[in-house]
């Protein structure tokens, strides 16, 4: 029959002919080397199909079987997404100015990579650390919250260790490198990402996995129908209804659908593969600070020394710490707003950065800060101040507060935990979770007093970016399939080696969201139970449509074996089950 191609073929059979070779060849070569590279796929059938029908003079039925291959996989490419930008986006935000001290105290401006071990370097409040190093001299506070997740700015003063990529606020600083650039923590975290997406093991095709079955038993009807009838034709009607665009086109239809609606409820899935995973989920890893918390330090007591009350303590530390810009002091004055106190104008009011403020209210001079601050200037307050920390035993952050150099409270400062978490890790034990797990960079006291009050399973603390990565990578190697929440740059790494990764961005992103499978666009984490709910329901429907399809083309295998089919009607035949899977599949879309 292939004779017809070119002896008594004529000019529309020849252009049919060609057509096929020209858009069927890009097919074949994908399926063979996919075939030669181990990967036994759902596409052996289409391909055969379609060199069938070039070499029986069918080319009409292996042009749709094309058409309808290479649907399938535009739809799949585009269920995939595209390929994370984190590792250039770690890059680009990274330090990359120094200003290296020289004799005399001259100031060099100097790229961050030509900084060595031991150079003096200058760090003016609003820039970034360039590199690991020790305060020389200076105090200020420093925000290290992306690289620690810890959203209290460190106390920076002589003796102090800081990493690179972290915030000088509000003073100068006299720091020595103790890290080259490319050693210090910064590089670390851009090195993890790297190597952990690097690593993630390629996701199996749902497609593959049926195909795994369907494929030899497709091979096997097509032996049976030649070995009966030595019919070619029936054997290419065969493999053209058996061509599994079910198959193909069932899952990235679901999985578009299920992107679709998770997108309407703020949750964005990065690629295809993601809404697949997250509905195996069975270990939920979570970052503390920003995710299970609110992220941000709140008053959390106020202690007072007789004769001063809570009220007046905030009421006076709020007039004095109205003007500052520093997050201590913007929490302070929110809370004596929270609490309707009405606080006067504060006068000559002196900043002393990373210490503490002083200044004058309605004839009385109030100092807050640190307690070495505060002792330092009013060696009489410590008596009232220890007599106030009887009745604070919560430990934390505190500000210490001296009126007309008497010693007058104590105001606390604690991260509270999101009030949807209890909910959230409810539904996720209903949805089949097994065991949650708390990872933080904070103390392991805070952490395991967070673990208890939310009710995870275990709680890690003073975690590492290396050392997060670490666990979670242990835990897929033990067979989990990890689901990891954060919400910071240190977590990148983490949800880079998760199975899936997803990042709370309602601020944006940036780094977290690049590095994460899907993104929260609320600051809402209970909405990681919606998810993976989405995800079982798109893989249902995905599942249903397949089986369906699948179970259409087996009866119409059976008449095309009987030589009742013939290829280009089963082609068509074909498409009609294609398009009942696809109008199926799109149900995953629906609310």
């Amino acid at each position: 029959m292939a004779l017809r191609l070119t002896g008594h073929a004529g000019p529309a059979a020849i252009v049919w002919s060609a057509g096929l070779a020209l858009t069927g060849t890009p097919v074949v070569w994908r399926t063979l080397t996919g075939i030669a590279a181990g990967r036994f796929a759902a596409d052996l059938v289409a391909m055969l199909a379609i060199v069938a029908a070039l070499l029986l003079g069918e080319p009409v039925a292996g042009l749709i079987v094309v058409l309808m291959q290479t649907g399938g996989e535009t739809l799949e490419r585009y269920a995939e997404g595209r390929a994370s930008q984190a590792v250039r986006e770690l890059e680009a935000a990274a330090p990359r100015l120094a200003h290296r001290l020289g004799a005399g105290s001259v100031v060099e401006d100097v790229a961050a990579e030509a900084v060595v071990v031991g150079d003096e370097l200058l760090v003016r409040p609003g820039e970034l650390i360039p590199c690991d190093g020790v305060v020389l001299t200076g105090r200020s506070h420093v925000d290290a919250a992306r690289l620690t997740g810890e959203p209290v700015p460190v106390s920076a003063g002589p003796g102090v260790a800081l990493l690179s990529g972290s915030l000088n606020l509000d003073g100068p600083l006299t720091l020595r490198a103790t890290a080259l650039a490319r050693e210090s923590q910064y590089a670390r975290i851009v090195e993890l990402v790297r190597t952990a997406q690097e690593s993630k093991s390629p996701l199996q095709r749902l497609a593959d996995r049926y195909a795994v079955w369907f494929t030899p038993f497709t091979l096997l009807v097509c032996a049976g129908a030649y070995f009966l009838t030595r019919d070619p034709v029936r054997v290419l009607a065969v493999l053209v209804v058996a061509t599994p665009c079910p198959l193909i086109l069932a899952t990235p239809v679901a999985v578009v659908g299920g992107i679709s609606r998770a997108a309407r409820r703020g949750i964005i899935f990065r690629h295809g593969s993601a809404i697949e995973q997250l509905g195996r989920i069975s270990v939920a890893v979570f970052d503390k600070t920003g995710t299970l918390t609110i992220g941000r330090p709140r008053v959390s007591h106020v202690h007072a020394a007789p004769p001063f009350t809570p009220e007046e303590v905030l009421r006076l530390a709020g007039a004095v710490e109205h003007g500052s810009g520093h997050l201590l002091a913007r929490t302070l004055t929110e809370e004596v707003a929270a609490r309707g106190i009405v606080a006067p104008e504060a006068r000559e009011i002196m900043e002393s950065p990373g210490e503490g403020v002083t200044g004058e209210v309605g004839g009385r001079w109030v100092t807050i800060g640190g307690w070495s601050f505060v002792v330092r200037r009013h060696p009489e307050a410590e008596a009232g101040l220890r007599a106030a920390l009887e009745n604070a035993p919560h430990g934390g952050l505190r500000a210490y507060v001296a009126v007309d150099g008497h010693g007058a409270g104590v105001i606390e400062y604690a991260d509270q935990v999101r009030p949807e978490v209890h909910g959230m890790l409810a539904a996720l034990h209903r949805l089949g979770v097994r065991r949650t797990v708390l990872l933080s960079g904070d103390n392991p006291v805070n952490a395991a007093a967070v673990g208890r009050e939310v009710g995870v399973d275990e709680a890690h603390g003073d975690l590492l970016p290396e050392q997060k990565v670490a666990f979670v990578r242990r835990l897929v190697k033990e067979g989990e399939r990890v689901l990891m929440l954060g919400d910071g740059t240190n977590d990148a790494p983490a949800l880079s080696s998760a199975t899936v990764g997803i990042a709370l961005a309602s601020g944006g992103g940036g780094i977290t969201a690049e590095a994460a499978d899907a993104v929260i666009l609320a600051d809402d984490p209970s909405r990681v139970a919606e998810a993976i709910a989405i995800s079982r329901r798109t893989l249902r429907v995905a599942r249903q449509s397949i089986w369906a399809g699948l179970g259409l083309s087996g009866i119409a295998m059976g008449f095309a074996a009987a030589g009742m089919i013939p290829p280009i009607v089963g082609a068509l035949l074909q498409e009609v089950i294609d398009v009942a899977v696809i109008l199926n599949a799109l149900r995953a879309a629906g609310r």
